[in-house]
């Protein structure tokens, strides 16, 4: 009885954790591109000073704002090269490290679908 017991819990444990990590993967579809482009950009944007900063800031708005559709690896280029420069700032600043890491999560959670909806409007 008591295998039975056991081996019923292990499964309901494997089942719950399988669900878990689906879920994990789905909530994100882009997740691994933002991934990649971040490790691909971590340390060239860890060396940009202020004006590089503000450069790209600007790039991405006229880019944003202009007619031409930013395609999803330039979207999420721009987006999470701004992410990697928040972190940045929190790294160097210790007392704005909250305010940083609440920037770095809304940059590198932006999402190219609502980037879309938004250029039909």
């Amino acid at each position: 009885m008591r295998k039975i017991l056991h081996i019923t819990v292990i499964i309901i444990l494997l089942l719950c954790s399988t669900l878990a990590m689906s879920q994990e993967k789905t909530a994100d579809p882009d997740a691994e591109i933002k991934e990649m482009l971040y490790n691909k950009y971590k340390k060239e944007v860890r060396s940009y000073d202020k004006k590089d900063f503000d450069d790209l800031f600007m790039s991405f708005f006229e880019s944003q704002n202009g007619e031409k559709v930013l395609t999803k690896e330039e979207f999420y280029t721009y987006t999470i090269k701004i992410a990697i420069y928040s972190e940045k700032l929190g790294l160097l600043y210790k007392s704005q490290k909250a305010e940083s890491d609440q920037a770095k999560k809304e940059w590198y959670d932006k999402s190219y679908q609502d980037y879309l909806n938004s250029k039909k409007n």
